[in-house]
């Protein structure tokens, strides 16, 4: 996302570090335009606190948008979907509720609410993120007006030819374009083996449950966000070896007959 100030700006998750519990971080890079190479590090961000309901080592996959001049991050704590405010897009600083503690929503103790983000259609907003609760795996979605009280989730894609495993729904990213929907989500994360699956649907609240008639293609890599800047569509995701970003222009092309 592009800070207030014009820069770029990346926080990722790392895993497999030195710090307790989950041993997960956010670490952040910063850019002076989207397509330079070799951002700056700026070191690490955010650790889960225990203190306000997170997971320690917890963090997962941040996202951020930008309403009413204010910079809003969704984030998981490996249990509930959590927010964090900020009003330079460089700063945040994590919203507590009445109770002091910082989940916003989650599908309980052991489902992992993870990997959330959010799009906009007219006054509502959506918000799609994964998840493996005891009723069943995969891509979940809940509405908000306000951003801050969601409605109760809705299963939007488990199944078909993308397994059937738990951690076969990871990342989902949606992009309203033309009318429809389409859902990326990744199912294997190995290097030389990466896999999104894409899905097109004129109704946000199905792509499929146990059914491909919205399947479009595979693409060979794994967690993709897409960004819109200057009317034109990006793609970034992760690189092959999973030791950094890497970014691409995304073009749509019509279905030929």
């Amino acid at each position: 996302w592009q800070a207030e100030d014009g820069t770029w700006q990346l926080w990722s998750c790392i895993r497999k570090t030195k710090y307790p519990g989950r041993t997960r971080i956010f670490y952040r890079w910063e850019g002076s335009r989207l397509t330079d190479s070799d951002w700056t590090p700026m070191g690490i961000t955010f650790k889960g606190d225990g203190t306000i309901g997170e997971t320690v080592g917890g963090m997962q996959a941040p996202y951020v948008i930008k309403v009413d001049n204010q910079y809003r991050m969704y984030y998981g704590d490996y249990r509930h979907i959590c927010l964090a405010l900020s009003d330079d897009g460089k700063h945040f600083e994590k919203k507590l509720l009445a109770h002091e503690m910082s989940g916003l929503f989650g599908e309980g103790p052991t489902a992992m609410a993870r990997d959330p983000m959010l799009i906009q259609v007219g006054p509502l907003w959506y918000c799609y993120y994964s998840a493996h609760p005891e009723e069943g795996h995969g891509v979940w979605v809940r509405t908000t007006t306000d951003l801050e009280h969601f409605s109760q989730s809705r299963r939007v894609m488990t199944g078909g030819q993308a397994g059937d495993n738990w951690f076969n729904f990871e990342c989902p990213h949606v992009v309203h374009y033309k009318g429809y929907f389409y859902l990326f989500h990744t199912q294997n994360y190995a290097p030389g083996r990466q896999q999104t699956s894409v899905y097109r649907s004129a109704d946000p609240y199905y792509f499929g449950i146990n059914d491909d008639s919205n399947f479009v293609c595979h693409l060979p890599i794994a967690a993709p966000e897409i960004i819109i800047h200057e009317d034109r569509f990006y793609l970034a995701a992760l690189t092959p070896q999973l030791d950094g970003i890497r970014i691409t222009r995304l073009e749509w092309q019509e279905e030929k007959p």
